[in-house]
Order: structure tokens, then sequence, then C-alpha cells
């Protein structure tokens, strides 16, 4: 029933289905090669709504951490959970609006036989459309800056109030920190094509190596440690996580 802990389970949520997803992808690349467009393009919108997904809900955590510091009177007022609800479906809708128009565009321009056709999965060869990539740019550009501003905004306003010696917005401030940390890591996936581009002028034999060890650090590496930064931490989660994975029942 708490807000913070409904953001920080859908975010581990929707990092495992990105990852599972991917993975998937690259167990059917690597032992198939080829696969179907239709196929590969809807793995790749699922994958994509889950991956614009993480930066936005970052930056909604760090606005909750914002509420509950700055203004601590109106946090069960403003902070309710049908209201957490609707934010994760406007997270949702916001990543559907980014990406759909990829599909939309790919449909109306590309011949009927394409979709039949057999492709190496990889973004740029089911939405191959210029138009497509230029506006993926366009759309990754606009996210940072949001996301960038909303973090800096919390983060500075957090640390005017934990002078004030809050215990609280001392740990809330090194909080936004971590989302920072994990912002800066996630946005790595907006420098991939270029980075593809590079391995496969450097290494053409051994692309698929390449693309491999860039899913690793670009992709799972973010995704893996949010438990870490933001479970471990977190006093509750220490309690059952001491109750159920180390068996030993804590005290109340």
């Amino acid at each position: 029933m708490n807000p913070r802990y409904i953001l920080f389970i859908h975010l581990v949520v929707n990092d495992m289905l990105q990852v599972t997803l991917t993975v998937m992808l690259f167990i059917i690349s690597y032992t198939l090669y080829k696969i179907n467009v239709s196929v590969c393009g809807t793995f790749i919108l699922l994958a994509l709504f889950a991956t614009e997904n993480t930066p936005l809900n970052l930056a909604c955590m760090a606005v909750e951490c914002y509420i509950a510091i700055c203004v601590p009177l109106r946090h069960m007022q403003i902070c309710t959970v049908n209201r957490t609800l609707m934010l994760i479906g406007l997270i949702w809708a916001t990543s559907m609006f980014s990406v759909l128009p990829d599909l939309f565009m790919t449909l109306a321009t590309e011949p009927r036989d394409f979709f039949h056709s057999q492709v190496f999965c990889l973004r740029e060869t089911v939405f191959r459309n210029p138009h497509i990539i230029r506006k993926r740019d366009i759309t990754y550009i606009v996210y940072l800056v949001i996301v960038w501003f909303v973090i800096f905004f919390t983060y500075f306003n957090i640390l005017f109030t934990a002078k004030t010696a809050s215990k609280d917005a001392k740990k809330a401030r090194n909080t936004i920190l971590l989302h920072g940390f994990q912002v800066l890591l996630c946005m790595a996936t907006y420098a991939d094509p270029l980075l593809r581009s590079a391995l496969l002028q450097w290494f053409p034999k051994n692309y698929a190596d390449s693309l491999f060890a860039c899913y690793i650090i670009i992709q799972v590496l973010p995704r893996s440690i949010s438990p870490i930064i933001y479970g471990v931490r977190d006093k509750t989660f220490r309690k059952y996580l001491k109750r159920y994975l180390l068996c030993k029942m804590s005290h109340q």
C-alpha cells in the first residue's frame, strides 16, 4: 500500500520483463540466426516498451522522494495508491506513444512480402525506415532532457532540505544520487546505435559477439543493480530478505 514500494516493484518487474525478452531474442538469434520479421518485431516492440519505461519510472521515484522530504505534510494526500497506479499507466502510455509510430510507419511503407521474410533480429533490420531512426534520436534526446531535469530538480531541493539535519532528507538525497547513477547507465542505451556501427566497422567478423557484449553492458548491468541499490538499502526490504532468504524470523 506504499506508493514508493509500488513504484519500486513496478521497476523490478518491468526490468525482469525487459531482460527476459531480450535474452530470448539473443538465444533465438544465436540458435536460428534469422527469424520471421513479424515475430521479431513483436519481441522488439515489447522490449522497447520495457526499456523506455525504466528511466521514466526512476524519474517518478525521484519525485516521490522529493514530495516525501520537501512536502511531508501533503505526502499522504498527493501520493495515494490510486494515483501511483495511474502514474504507472501513464508511464506505459508514454512509452507506447513513443514506440508504436515505428510500427505504423513500417506497416505503411514496407511491402507485404517483407513481413514474411527472415532477418537477423535487430531493431534496425525490422524498423529500417530512415524517418524512424531520426524520430528515435529526437525522442531519446527529449527523454534525456526531461529525466535529467527531474533528477537535478529533486536532488537540489532535497539537498537544501538535508542541510536542516533531517536524517531522512540525507538518506533521500543519497537515493536521488543513486537514481541519477542508474539513469546514467540506462541512458547508455541511447548510445547503442553509434556503438554498434563502430563495432561493425572494427570487428566485422565478430559482430555477433560484439552485440552480445554491448547487450550485457548496456542492457543487463543497469537493471541487475536495481534490487541491490534500492532493495538492500531499505530497512523494510532487508527485514524480509533476512526472513525469507536466510530463513530467520526477524523480531517485529
